[in-house]
């Protein structure tokens, strides 16, 4: 059977762009999202027979687990790529963030994925060579006004991920997250504040461009660096900021311009 890779956030932006990615590469696709309509849609553009698609609320772990269990049943017991791309962003200052749209970041952006760990781990566990794949982003290299508790969020994945790819070596698992700028998708598209930075840096990836940084991270014969960083720009801050840490901050502040 071919591969099979699980995807979070499949409805819509790079979730959507990656399970057509990867369908066409010929991957076994499981599909999983809050939106049943975009789910549908993007099951048919797959076509019949080559994915598996339900509704998943990724803060509802016993709901994550039952979603594993189905695609097993679909994939012959294996899942050979877990991207969890489900995500929510709110741009504006902290003090015009609500604390419900706050908590909704975290229950989704961090808690979605712990639960996504703990619910497919046992399956990428006995799958040779799997790979787990988190949607990170570049605010996690430096602390991002107008993205504080975003950023904060991806913190976390970051963290984890460092964390997560020392402890499963022994078990074969390979644990990246992708972190890159601005991309063109509904989520940054449709925010109705519009963080200054992103009129300063432009917004000039893609969905499709991530997608193929996932799928050559996922498709890497080797295992490398824990984080994949798709533009040059953040590269050199992530070094800058690790050299001369308040380099970081002066630059975050021209960005956003404060």
């Amino acid at each position: 059977m071919s591969k099979a890779i699980f995807i979070t956030g499949a409805a819509s932006g790079i979730g959507r762009a990656t399970a057509l990615l990867f369908a066409r590469r010929g991957w076994f696709v499981g599909l999983y999202d809050v939106n049943r309509e975009g789910l549908e849609s993007l099951r048919r553009e797959i076509g019949e027979g080559r994915s598996i698609h339900d509704v998943l609320d990724v803060t509802d772990l016993e709901a994550f687990r039952r979603a594993v269990d189905g695609f097993g049943a679909a994939s012959g017991g294996k899942m050979d790529a877990l991207f969890q791309s489900a995500g929510v962003l709110e741009m504006g200052l902290f003090s015009d963030v609500s604390p419900q749209r706050a908590m909704r970041m975290i229950d989704i952006n961090v808690k979605g994925v712990v639960n996504g760990v703990y619910a497919a781990l046992p399956m990428l566990e006995k799958t040779p060579g799997s790979v787990m794949v988190t949607m990170g982003s570049a605010s996690a290299v430096y602390g991002t006004p107008e993205f504080a508790v975003y950023c904060a969020t991806k913190f976390f994945v970051r963290g984890l991920t460092e964390a997560l790819d020392i402890e499963l070596r022994k078990k074969r698992v390979r644990v990246v997250d992708v972190m890159p700028l601005y991309v063109d998708t509904p989520m940054v598209n449709d925010a109705s504040h519009k963080a200054r930075s992103m009129s300063t840096l432009g917004v000039k990836l893609k969905a499709e461009d991530v997608a193929e940084h996932v799928l050559a991270a996922v498709e890497a014969p080797v295992r490398g660096a824990p984080h994949v960083i798709p533009q040059a720009n953040v590269r050199l801050l992530r070094t800058l900021s690790g050299l001369i840490p308040s380099s970081g901050r002066t630059i975050q502040r021209f960005f956003a311009r404060l």
